[in-house]
């Protein structure tokens, strides 16, 4: 094992300090999970709701310290942490303690005169998964939570640079009565102990947050066994603003939907296209709120924006606005990175940048950091295209007071999650997941128990005899 620092990224000041595992402790986690399965997914599914109603207490009840355990470990603002993370992830876990008693198959029927068909749904086995680092806590639910109330047991793997929440929630497992070895974390680096799980020849199946490279690789790995799958590889997210929508309202949503969790949100709003007719209002407007955003501890309850996770995620968000200055962007607010008490930090202001190609880097590729590019279209057609021009299809939003424009656009955008006037909402009843190279599959709601699962046919006869009518189509000259 070696010791590894994690670090607030406020100040840089050392939280704990976590052993990463080897690969043989990899080895010996799956084995546990492995062993656990049997007993674990033969429980009736009272039982492993009753397990996840009393985590949902654990966590209720330390929910303070997993909120300052967050904010530190990310950066994020205690407000978001105490109001988002914690109270969505413990309303996760009592959504999946009602799923767990409601998995069903289709009633039993004769499709044929000699038989009755029966369907069963089972669990995978062993689920391998890695989560990334900027929603820690609910990454770790939403990957834990569908996997271990449909049966199966897992090996998560958290973010080496924020393990911290995802280490109490197994010790609260534990507390709550979930038997040892239905969750386990492992804690280390993609490269090696990631790898190491992907690849295992036991796990069943992979389920992977994060970026689109990694996922490729974690694909690579699954597909040398044939393994299942589950992945969510990011977003791009489209914001677009018709020319009679409430400008507003779309000023306010925009900067909400761009700087959660200081742009590190996979679903956030990173391209706004406005209809030309409204584009000055609307950049002025989104500008001036961005201007205003109060950066500084994120324990600070007047605090807007923490710093980002790690001085090396903002040298990058900082190296796109540069690169895209040079090439003759206009940036209408932020771009420069702060000084004075804030320079030690991860920190990097709320930035609003226009004036670039729709080919550019800055419009393409996912920067993961407090930035809203600002486009003007000028036809609905053109803005559902810029909308779709993008190889990512998580989420998507579209501002308008027209009804039809508002389902055509619904309809038409090629995101797993379409707002309409809103952007960001997500509730423990409806699915997350995205299309194109966003992954497939989903997190959340009864549909990510579908991940989770594998269905069996299971056929009775009920004839009673020895000779079906069938078996001549294979014998000659049998009698029947």
């Amino acid at each position: 094992m070696t010791d590894q620092p994690i670090t607030d990224p406020f100040d840089g000041s050392v939280i704990d300090v976590v052993s990463y595992d080897t690969v043989e402790e990899v080895d010996r986690a799956v084995r546990r999970a492995r062993t656990a399965f049997a007993e674990w997914s033969s429980q009736p599914p009272v039982a492993r709701s009753d397990a996840l109603m009393a985590l949902a207490d654990r966590v209720s009840s330390r929910a303070s310290e997993y909120a300052m355990v967050e904010s530190r470990q990310t950066g994020k603002t205690l407000r978001l942490a105490s109001e988002f993370d914690v109270p969505g992830s413990i309303d996760n876990v009592n959504f999946f303690a009602g799923a767990a008693r409601q998995l069903q198959g289709l009633a039993s029927g004769e499709y044929d005169p000699d038989h009755t068909s029966v369907i069963r749904r089972e669990a995978v086995g062993v689920v391998g998964s890695i989560a990334p680092w900027n929603y820690p806590l609910q990454m770790a639910m939403w990957k834990i939570l569908p996997a271990i109330a449909a049966g199966n047991t897992i090996v998560l793997k958290p973010a080496e640079i924020t393990p911290l929440t995802s280490l109490m929630l197994a010790e609260d497992a534990i507390a709550a009565g979930i038997p040892t070895g239905v969750i386990n974390i492992v804690n280390g680096t993609g490269p090696t102990v990631g790898e190491a799980l992907v690849g295992h020849g036991d796990v069943d199946m992979v389920s992977f947050t994060g970026s689109t490279p990694v996922g490729r690789r974690v694909m690579t790995l699954a597909a040398q066994r044939a393994a299942r799958v589950h992945m969510e590889l990011g977003g791009k997210a489209p914001f677009v603003v018709f020319d009679d929508a409430d400008i507003d309202a779309a000023i306010q949503g925009a900067a909400a939907g761009a700087l959660i969790n200081t742009g590190q949100d996979c679903t956030a709003a990173t391209r706004a296209y406005v209809q030309r007719s409204v584009f000055d209002r609307f950049l002025t407007g989104v500008s001036q709120v961005f201007a205003e955003i109060r950066m500084g501890d994120p324990r600070a309850t007047d605090t807007d924006m923490g710093p980002l996770v790690s001085l090396t995620q903002r040298d990058r968000v900082a190296g796109f606005i540069d690169r895209a200055v040079a090439s003759g962007a206009r940036v209408t607010a932020g771009g420069q990175l702060p000084g004075g008490d804030l320079a030690a930090g991860a920190f990097y202001p709320a930035t609003v940048v226009t004036s670039v190609a729709q080919d550019d880097e800055i419009v393409q590729d996912e920067i993961f950091g407090p930035v809203l590019v600002v486009l003007p279209f000028d036809t609905d057609d053109e803005g559902i295209r810029l909308a779709n021009d993008t190889r990512f299809g998580l989420a998507a939003s579209a501002w308008t007071n027209d009804v039809y424009r508002a389902m055509r656009a619904q309809r038409e955008i090629k995101a797993g999650c379409v707002w309409i006037n809103d952007h960001i909402p997500i509730v423990s009843e409806m699915p997350h997941g995205g299309m194109k190279g966003s992954g497939f599959g989903k997190d959340m709601s009864l549909y990510s128990m579908e991940e989770y699962t594998v269905i069996k046919h299971v056929s009775w006869d009920i004839s009673a005899r020895s000779h079906k009518p069938w078996h001549r189509i294979i014998f000659a000259n049998r009698q029947q």
